[in-house]
């Protein structure tokens, strides 16, 4: 569902530092939002605070959440620490080969552009 980026309440987080927003910003840009930020159905944020800065910047005033029913602080920080484990980033080796591939797929495509 879309809700305000106005309505979202931040509440006091684990992750003190968002880091470098502007390539999240483009990728939002470029693809729109690939995944929903997380809400208890106060409007307070669980997950996604990167997203929603992200948005915020990019002057969008809806943004995608997800809003589930939890309110006791103990399972709303669990989500919050477990959204933010529970990740897994490429090996430096699949990203190589995602990247090659990549460069393979866009090369036909301009080809293909070209000759059809």
């Amino acid at each position: 569902m879309e809700v305000k980026i106005e309505d979202v309440i931040i509440k006091k987080r684990i992750r003190k530092n968002l880091g470098d927003i502007q390539p999240l910003m483009d990728s939002m840009s470029r693809f729109g939002q690939l995944n929903s930020i997380v809400l208890n159905s106060k409007m307070q944020l669980i997950a996604g605070n990167r997203r929603l800065e992200a948005a915020s910047r990019l002057g969008w005033k809806y943004i995608n959440a997800i809003i589930v029913d939890v309110h006791n602080k103990a399972d709303l920080l669990e989500m919050e620490i477990e959204e933010n484990v529970q990740r897994k980033d490429f090996t430096a080796d699949e990203i190589s080969d995602a990247y090659k591939k990549l460069s393979r797929l866009r090369s036909r495509s301009i080809f293909s552009k070209i000759f059809d």
